[in-house]
């Protein structure tokens, strides 16, 4: 025979369509929402899906599997968070979906309770109670963490991105390659390029690099400082440069600044540059 726990596990597996059908029949209008009542065919889908998956965890929890509704929750935390920031959803909207599905989930317990107050005892709609509101705050407390830590990640790989694009060293042949500078160069941009440029080329097997400044409208007297100390670390790493396109008064700059670039190949444009060193 089953105990109260077993049924009521059944009784809201049972009734997950209609709980979710319930939840979904709150939502409003909300423009690129994906909880809006407008979302298309393929949001309702994929939140019915989410929602079966967050009332079997609950009603696992409430049958006293605690081990395996750890399981369910950081599986629910990872599919939900990785969807959400995929639709640039904003954790707030994920909030307020939880919570009014956790009212409609609580309705269904008191509709059990009622359908069977000849067997349910006062303390079984106490630990109920108490059981669920813990649970659906262990989902969400799951959730904000994977949120957060996926969004981390997320940015971090943007960043990285853009890093990358702001550095774009481009191998042409054997062992050369070019670094097209463009727009203004800050102290920030000439430490980004510090720290990636001499990684990438030591990726593409890169020992001459043609650095192009025709792009280049601005550097301040910082920015000379540390672009002159990025060649010399391409030199300590065996990396031959050669400066294109250098601007009067970035010349001037140097000059003023005592930088001796006499060590390194300089021309007035790139194609110069190319055409007088040998491959």
């Amino acid at each position: 025979m089953k105990t109260l726990n077993e049924k009521l596990y059944d009784n809201l597996l049972e009734n997950a369509d209609n709980m979710t059908d319930e939840w979904l029949s709150y939502r409003i209008i909300k423009l690129g929402s994906v909880y809006s009542s407008a979302a298309g065919d393929d949001a309702v889908q994929m939140l019915r899906k989410q929602n079966r998956l967050t009332i079997r965890s609950i009603a696992t929890r409430l049958s006293g599997q605690t081990g395996q509704f750890e399981t369910m929750k950081r599986k629910w935390a990872e599919l939900v968070a990785e969807s959400r920031i995929r639709s640039n959803t904003p954790i707030h909207e994920v909030f307020d979906a939880v919570m009014r599905f956790r009212t409609v989930y609580w309705s269904y317990i008191e509709r059990f309770i009622r359908a069977n107050n000849h067997e349910v005892q006062r303390t079984d709609v106490l630990r109920w109670g108490s059981e669920m509101n813990q649970a659906f705050d262990e989902l969400f407390h799951e959730f904000s963490r994977t949120y957060h830590e996926m969004t981390e990640e997320r940015m971090i790989a943007q960043q990285k991105m853009i890093r990358e694009l702001g550095t774009p060293v481009i191998k042409i042949d054997g062992e050369r390659g070019i670094l097209p500078l463009i727009g203004d160069i800050d102290s920030d941009r000439a430490r980004i390029l510090k720290m990636t440029v001499p990684e990438r080329c030591a990726k593409l097997d890169i020992i001459h690099l043609f650095i192009d400044l025709s792009g280049v409208s601005i550097i301040d007297t910082m920015v000379a400082q540390q672009m002159y100390e990025f060649t010399q670390i391409l030199s300590l790493l065996g990396i031959r440069s050669t400066v294109t396109g250098i601007r009067p008064e970035i010349a001037q700059t140097s000059i003023h600044l005592g930088l001796d670039f006499n060590s390194i190949a300089t021309y007035g444009s790139l194609q110069q540059a190319l055409e007088n060193t040998p491959i």
